[in-house]
């Protein structure tokens, strides 16, 4: 559990600094750390299931250290998408 969270942390960060101009950027404090680590958790999630499950290559663990690239491209993934549904509904 703590190993996911962690996880979902440092892949939620990388995200939001690569990623530039995201709707979450303005965030300071636990609200940005929660928000990083939600993100992260997603993106993860998102990993696994385009990698593993839809290509078939990786590992079968979906939250573990093995799979941080995979992690790291789902949140990728997620940042954006996040970025756009909450700019959309705010217009």
């Amino acid at each position: 559990m703590i190993g996911a969270l962690l996880l979902g942390l440092v892949c939620g960060v990388l995200a939001r600094m690569l990623i530039p101009g995201d709707a979450f950027r303005h965030m300071s404090g636990p609200k940005s750390w929660l928000v990083s680590v939600g993100l992260g958790l997603l993106g993860a999630l998102v990993g696994y299931l385009i990698f593993t499950l839809g290509l078939g290559i990786g590992d079968t663990d979906i939250f573990d250290w093995g799979g941080i690239l995979s992690a790291l491209i789902g949140t990728l993934i997620v940042v954006p998408l996040a970025t756009w549904i909450l700019r959309r509904r705010a217009a």
